[in-house]
């Protein structure tokens, strides 16, 4: 939600009076409101005197014109339009002396005036405007100096609490003693994260939060009951820092402190993301050396995983959730984490998770359904489309001392899983079957090579047929050599099939009569299947 009042270019608030406050100076005690008393709330920032007939030009809004009407002594039918020109170009009011140049207002102009709520002002004869002008800007001047000194005495407040350490509560606790208001910090996705002041206040506040953002009261003058501001910090939004006044008492002034306690928070949640940012690097190196076992003992595993609120003595599984490719790897390996991490504080707090270079590590508690907790973090990754991952589980391992082969055994299921059923695939490594067996084979060029010995022409797709021949044959192989079936699975006429059949065994070997052979052929395809894992 956008905040509710609006920024001059510097980011501050630009302060002033009233029409109604105007109205109460000393050289104004004599002056009358004629029409526009709804407007009296409008917002007086300079003062200006109409001079020429042509004053449009040089208007400015905020402005309280004061005029002698001379510039229309001649046209006072230009006074019915005046009004509605003014009001467009957001002046404040229109001050007026009358009986020299101009004897009365015009009805139209009154009524209008009136209509838009805009403040028609009859000056006395005996005051001069420079009276007005002095002592006008010099409350206005006055006015912005207190403003400017209250919000620099909260700006050492705020950063004091900052440098004694303190956090989004310590600040959220001074801005509400300053204010006297409720005050909460969201983060971008809208939970509250801090909040201070009354207890019942802050439960409205957090009610208006939760109907995605505190609405604007209706304005009345300058102040309202709900103000927001936006927390930004190297050109990201962070949250924001809300108010809550149950008198509708926060004004512009506030809001600008408001402002600096946002500024003060971004410091704050920069700083925490520093320190986070420190931590999960040594959270992921240290379990990156268990995973490879360079951690040490076990005893030590455990009392260094206990430092960081993991519990590896237990009997645990290994999770790895993979990037698959063709995603943007830098904008979606910190969502991966981040949705990994929040999915295993749910399900098993004391589980372990760390991110590597393009994957996620996370070990859990053995008894969780892994499946169901891969699904939970797909679910919130889903929100960065079209990036996607593999997840692979391993087998329950029964101490640190076991954790690599977990590891390697998670892994393995992620990449075997994604060629098997492809992106977003999520394997348990005791489910592969005879992939399991082949993915234990680290000599890859020799599974390679038993391919090409095994399919000859058919291991390679330099022809177009030979894919559709191996087709043939993998549906073949599946339904134990049943020609009837096959044909009709892939829509063949039986006398075609059994033409291909021999095409097959004139390239293959006889294999409808070597059992070996089809052995042979059905790993070799499987091989095929599992390519670049």
């Amino acid at each position: 939600m956008e905040p509710p009042v609006r920024l001059a270019s510097t980011g501050t608030i630009i302060h002033g009076v009233s029409v109604g406050e105007v109205l109460g100076v000393s050289t104004l005690a004599d002056a009358r409101l004629i029409a526009g008393e709804s407007g009296l709330g409008r917002i007086v920032q300079r003062l200006n005197v109409m001079e020429v007939p042509d004053i449009l030009a040089w208007v400015k809004p905020h402005e309280l014109l004061l005029t002698t009407g001379y510039p229309l002594r001649n046209t006072p039918q230009s006074l019915g339009r005046l009004v509605a020109d003014l009001d467009e170009r957001g002046l404040a009011a229109l001050a007026i002396k009358l009986g020299r140049y101009v004897d009365e207002l015009p009805g139209e102009m009154v009524e209008q005036a009136d209509r838009l709520g805009f403040p028609l002002i009859l000056l006395p004869n005996d005051v001069g405007f420079d009276d007005i002008l002095n002592q006008v800007l010099t409350d206005i001047l006055n006015r912005q100096a207190a403003v400017l000194a209250r919000a620099e005495e909260a700006h050492r407040a705020l950063v004091q609490v900052v440098l004694a350490g303190g956090g989004l509560n310590e600040v959220a606790a001074e801005v509400a003693q300053l204010l006297d208001v409720s005050v909460a910090a969201v983060d971008g996705s809208g939970g509250v994260l801090a909040t201070a002041g009354a207890a019942e206040h802050v439960k409205v506040l957090r009610e208006s939060i939760s109907r995605e953002g505190p609405p604007l009261s209706p304005a009345t003058g300058r102040v309202r009951s709900f103000a927001s501001v936006p927390v930004l910090a190297g050109g990201h939004h962070h949250g924001r820092i809300v108010a809550y006044s149950p008198s509708g008492a926060i004004g512009n002034a506030d809001v600008g402190i408001l402002e600096r306690a946002a500024t003060v928070a971004a410091l704050v949640v920069t700083r925490q993301e520093a320190v986070n940012a420190v931590e999960s690097k040594y959270r992921a190196d240290f379990l990156r050396d268990v995973l490879t076992g360079r951690a040490g003992t076990a005893e030590r595993i455990t009392a260094r995983a206990r430092a960081f609120g993991w519990d590896l003595a237990r009997t645990v599984t290994v999770l790895v959730a993979e990037l698959d490719p063709d995603g943007d790897e830098r904008s979606a390996q910190d969502r991966l984490v981040a949705c990994w991490t929040a999915a295993i504080r749910r399900h098993d707090p004391r589980g372990a998770v760390a991110g590597f270079s393009h994957e996620v590590v996370a070990v859990v508690d053995a008894a969780l359904d892994a499946a169901r907790v891969a699904k939970d973090a797909a679910s919130a990754f889903a929100d960065v489309p079209p990036a996607t991952f593999s997840t692979g589980t391993s087998r329950p391992s029964p101490g640190a001392a076991t954790l690599p082969e977990a590891y390697s055994q998670a892994l393995k299921a992620a990449r075997v899983g994604r060629q098997l059923h492809g992106p977003g695939a999520v394997a348990h490594f005791d489910q592969l079957g005879v992939y399991r067996l082949l993915s234990l084979v680290n000599d890859t060029d020799e599974l390679h090579a038993f391919v090409r010995e095994t399919l000859g022409p058919l291991a390679s797709d330099d022809d177009a047929e030979n894919a559709d021949l191996r087709r043939t044959l993998q549906v073949l192989l599946e339904t134990n050599l049943n020609v009837a079936e096959t044909a009709r699975r892939l829509h063949f006429h039986y006398n075609t099939l059994r033409y291909r059949i021999g095409k097959l065994e004139r390239l293959l070997g006889n294999f409808t009569d070597d059992p070996h052979l089809r052995l042979n052929l059905t790993l070799a395809l499987h091989v095929l299947r599992m390519r670049g894992i």
